[in-house]
């Protein structure tokens, strides 16, 4: 992108780009701020300049979520499939001993202090690249910092921020329409109408629940059990199971969602009556080579048939996980973020889209095949000094770790000769060093 945040000054793009660059590598937990090359004037300005560029009014979260989205636009743009995937996830960043964040707000239990972190991340659906983080919130114990703008408070329930979230992805501009992928969390009747009736797809992990089915109501482990003794399951894939070789079978059914939701209301549970909504049952299973039971997933969509069978259907939730490894890259494996030394829940989610474009650029180059890329993979996993496993060859935070090696030797090399690095190696390191 030639201009990467249109809506600022040319000085605040520019601030930008060096710290996008400077989050491209693995972080550690001591460190102060983003590192930066050799060639920085000083780690004292740098900070300082990064401290004043994430106060500064001006860089707005939507204007820093817009680079993300073209990275998406641009992405999709070439992709050969019909949709692609919005997934769903919300993670907590701890704080509990960062006393200087006032804004902190107290998560799962009283000892958990920190932020929520609410994350839209966009998949491909054709092979399941990971593309960009969509739509990003961080809530605090005092606001809610958004990529969009907020009529209103963002509620705490993560199912209450769905549907908004769903209205915001029609402004995005995308290619594709979207498929939204959630986990178990979001397995609710009257959340399923909603978003069924206001237009939307999803694909989402159910547990067993009453339907209608072949004229008759029914638990859902009823249909897998008469499914089974059908023989309707057909095998779709081979798996890799808990590092093990297994293997998927599918099978799929129509059922009618026709009992009435159950919502909660000062204390009390009441029943919402509601139109029958028809979704596809898609049950998929992992066995072992002796045929041995694993694993077992109810997955419910209204996705139309013509764009996606069972089987696409079972390996688009298995993708889900792609927003795991994300908020992985974002805290232990990669950025560190929950050592980050900022003070408030505003710079922590302005430094986070900056992370965020760095990951994206490095998982950009993970999914680029060319022998160019795979060349250069090699060369960043080599710099990184880190062991990969004989299957993967590489991986995304050993990438981040390389690219910062590979850009501190080019940055040292606008400020000296590789003659003069040769010989102050051989003087000073004369028998670990050969020019």
């Amino acid at each position: 992108m030639e201009t990467p945040l249109p809506a600022l000054e040319e000085r605040l793009q520019e601030r930008y780009a060096k710290l996008v660059q400077a989050h491209q590598h693995a972080a550690t937990r001591v460190a102060a701020g983003p590192s930066h090359k050799p060639a920085e004037a000083s780690h004292a300005s740098e900070r300082q300049a990064a401290w004043r560029f994430f106060a500064n009014d001006r860089v707005t979260l939507p204007a820093l979520a817009e680079p993300l989205r073209q990275v998406a636009r641009l992405a999709l743009a070439d992709s050969p499939a019909p949709c692609a995937l919005a997934i769903h996830d919300w993670c907590t960043l701890s704080y509990g001993d960062h006393d200087s964040k006032a804004d902190r707000a107290q998560l799962t239990h009283q000892h958990d202090i920190g932020y929520d972190l609410a994350t839209v991340l966009l998949v491909e659906a054709v092979e399941g690249h990971t593309l960009a983080p969509m739509d990003l919130h961080l809530r605090t114990a005092e606001v809610v910092h958004s990529t969009r703008p907020q009529t209103a408070p963002l509620d705490p329930d993560h199912l209450a921020q769905v549907l908004p979230a769903m209205e915001a992805s029609r402004t995005w501009d995308l290619p594709r329409p979207l498929v939204h992928v959630i986990d178990r969390e979001a397995d609710s009747v009257g959340h399923y109408r909603q978003w069924h009736q206001a237009g939307h797809f999803f694909l989402v992990r159910g547990d067993d629940r009453l339907v209608q089915w072949r004229q008759r109501q029914c638990l859902l482990s009823e249909v897998v059990a008469t499914l089974e003794a059908e023989g309707a399951f057909q095998r779709s894939r081979e798996v890799l199971y808990q590092g093990k070789p297994a293997w998927q079978e599918v099978a799929e059914q129509e059922v009618v969602l026709h009992r009435p939701a159950k919502q909660r209301r000062s204390g009390k549970q009441i029943e919402l009556p509601g139109p029958a909504l028809p979704l596809r049952l898609v049950v998929a299973r992992v066995r072992d080579g002796e045929g041995a039971l694993l694993a077992q997933w109810l997955l419910l969509s209204n996705v139309p048939v013509a764009w996606a069978d069972a089987a696409l259907l079972a390996l688009w939730y298995f993708w889900r996980w792609r927003v795991e490894t994300y908020h992985k890259l974002l805290k232990s494996l990669g950025q560190e973020i929950e050592h980050w030394q900022q003070e408030s829940g505003a710079a922590i989610a302005k430094r986070l889209l900056v992370a965020a474009m760095a990951c994206v650029m490095v998982c950009l180059l993970a999914r680029t095949k060319t022998p160019e890329a795979e060349e250069f993979k090699e060369i960043l996993v080599g710099l990184s000094g880190r062991q990969m496993k004989r299957r993967c060859p590489f991986t995304v935070p050993a990438l981040l770790a390389g690219l910062h090696v590979f850009l501190s030797f080019f940055a040292l090399l606008e400020q000296h000769t590789l003659a003069r690095l040769r010989f102050l190696g051989n003087l000073l390191l004369p028998f670990f060093y050969s020019g």
